[in-house]
């Protein structure tokens, strides 16, 4: 893929895609994680006189206008962070909006509205794409989080460009979550946390093949508990997965890959701040306790695995982390983690684990923090990725 740094973009006219999905509260952006990380690209393309239009989506309209939903407040942000202007149409596709676009000269911003206010951006409509490509002379694709989707802004769009290629942040994602994994300094070592097997069945079988040690914590470990006969009270699990989960270990063996399991966890009979608290080993589970995070015994455990890795990657939170009394697991993990970096590669998958390293303040400590949730876990497990094929080989 070509990287936007190959391309000779002086005086064109950049269509950008770019993930600003971002929490919004009352017009307020609450967390700009994503948009910091849009703007190498973007100030790339201003410091080599080139005029930037920039397209995304925020929430899910399903296809309709919605005003909670509007990209007003990320412009405002763009505006204030560049110290300039940045010109925004409430629409992608109208002539004016269009023509904004034409007008615009070099060193120049344009930010479109929402495009999932239309339908045609999640049907990847042809149309829809066609009024897209009019705004700009190149296109880049910088939007990591929707990577995995085939829209009209990130895949229908690409046909109607002779110069395309990634910014600054694909290929960081790119380089981190598949190029860093083909071929890992070891140990390998895999974390997964979190609620669920299903989101991450496709990960799992991956690294059965390639890791030295996969540690599964969060609630997605009692589905592995109770397939190996452990008491588990009434915490949660998925038993239409069991069956899988016991077949994943079995491989496991085989494989001569060690999958760490929790032993002990921080148990409580609900999240009500009444509910009395205690650390407890699996055997000594009551019927009516749920494990809401992991022990100390656990930990350790971990730790030891984590400690002896070079190339380490975390995906899921270990408990409720939301609630302080349950965060222990995560804190320690994400401390472990972070000092691979001295040593290693420390890469996050995404989602809640990128908003659990931000809340710690350790996004210095890290190699890399994905963007993406669905596509970081997809492009982890090996998936090919329908916005990064259709620019492989331009």
């Amino acid at each position: 893929m070509i990287t936007i740094d190959s391309i000779n973009i002086r005086n064109q006219k950049v269509l950008m895609r770019v993930d600003f999905n971002v929490p919004i509260e009352h017009e307020v952006i609450k967390d700009n994680f994503r948009i910091q990380a849009a703007l190498p690209s973007i100030e790339h393309c201003l410091n080599n006189r080139a005029s930037v239009i920039l397209m995304s989506h925020l929430g899910r309209p399903k296809g309709k206008r919605n005003s909670e939903l509007s990209l007003i407040p990320v412009g405002e942000y763009l505006s204030d962070y560049l110290q300039k202007p940045v010109k925004f149409s409430n629409s992608c596709i109208s002539k004016d909006a269009i023509a904004v676009s034409k007008n615009l000269l070099p060193g120049e911003v344009h930010l479109l509205e929402n495009l999932r206010f239309y339908p045609g951006e999640t049907e990847n409509d042809s149309g829809f794409s066609h009024q897209l490509a009019k705004h700009g002379t190149v296109y880049i694709n910088d939007a990591f989080g929707t990577a995995h989707r085939a829209h009209a802004s990130n895949v229908g769009v690409v046909k109607y460009f002779k110069t395309k290629g990634i910014g600054f942040l694909m290929k960081s994602e790119y380089d981190f979550l598949f190029n860093a994994i083909q071929n890992p300094v070891r140990p390998l070592v895999i974390i997964l946390g979190g609620a669920k097997i299903g989101t991450k069945l496709k990960l799992i079988h991956r690294f059965l093949k390639e890791a030295d040690d996969i540690i599964i914590g969060g609630a997605m470990a009692f589905t592995f508990l109770k397939a190996k006969g452990f008491k588990i009270g009434k915490s949660l699990f998925e038993n239409d997965l069991m069956e899988t989960a016991k077949d994943i270990m079995k491989k496991s063996k085989q494989l001569n890959v060690t999958i760490q399991l929790p032993e002990d966890f921080i148990v409580a009979k609900s999240l009500s701040i009444t509910s009395e608290i205690t650390e407890k080993i699996l055997e000594d589970f009551n019927n009516d306790e749920i494990g809401f995070d992991i022990g100390t015994i656990t930990l350790n455990k971990f730790l030891k695995v984590i400690n002896k890795g070079r190339t380490v990657v975390w995906n899921g939170p270990m408990g409720v982390f939301e609630d302080p009394r349950f965060r222990q697991g995560t804190v320690g993990i994400a401390d472990a983690v972070g000092k691979v970096n001295e040593r290693g590669l420390s890469i996050i998958g995404g989602g809640d684990t990128a908003a659990v390293i931000r809340d710690l303040n350790m996004m210095s400590s890290m190699s890399h923090i994905s963007t993406g949730g669905g596509a970081s876990l997809e492009l982890l497990a090996g998936k090919k990725l329908p916005a990064l094929s259709v620019l492989e080989g331009v």
